[in-house]
């Protein structure tokens, strides 16, 4: 009985080993993969880029809206085009050109379309011409202050641009308000007070 029982035992012994490895390895369980890493925000990484930004200042003011200058640089093989500008320092943010009107005088206006930045050319901002507008601002803005925008384009590419806050003499910025600024063209202050 010993031997029948010992013999059995070694008999469901072997069968367990030779079945183990039998499996198919198909069959085993997995590792899950690791989630593919996602993009946590909305910039493009610098080595990307394709559109820089230097010598980016900011006016300073005490009033609630002043404008953001620099110089735009293309690596672009074709044109791009700075559609829209978003800073958490402003309620809202617009892209501003300054042309002359029917009577002659400079009018500061919302700019239709953006800004172009040609392939492999710059599109400067500066006062008195094209700028961008920070508008609703909820404090003064004081030289030696950062301002931190996104600029983003036409192939929804996206930048971030650091902006020293300045002061700066605005004798050039005569012009007033012009239709489609976004603010109410009666009370958009004129010369000095307009910062843009």
């Amino acid at each position: 009985m010993r031997r029948t029982t010992s013999t059995l035992l070694a008999l469901l012994a072997a069968a367990t080993f030779a079945l183990s490895g039998c499996t198919d390895p198909a069959d085993k369980p997995t590792e899950p993969e690791p989630p593919a890493e996602t993009p946590t925000g909305t910039t493009t990484p610098a080595q990307e880029q394709s559109v820089t930004m230097t010598d980016a200042w900011v006016r300073a003011t005490e009033a609630p809206m002043t404008g953001v200058f620099g110089t735009l640089t293309s690596t672009a093989e074709e044109d791009l085009v700075l559609v829209a500008a978003t800073s958490a320092s402003a309620g809202f943010v617009e892209l501003h050109e300054v042309v002359g009107d029917e009577t002659g005088e400079r009018v500061m206006q919302e700019k239709d379309g953006g800004f172009v930045v040609p392939a492999g050319g710059t599109h400067v901002l500066e006062p008195g011409a094209d700028h961008i507008m920070l508008m609703d601002l909820d404090q003064a803005l004081e030289p030696g202050q950062d301002v931190v925008l996104i600029l983003t384009f036409d192939d929804g590419t996206s930048i971030e641009v650091t902006a020293q806050v300045r002061s700066s003499a605005a004798e050039e910025e005569d012009y007033v308000g012009g239709h489609g600024h976004g603010a109410d063209e009666d009370a958009m202050p004129s010369g000095e007070d307009a910062q843009g």
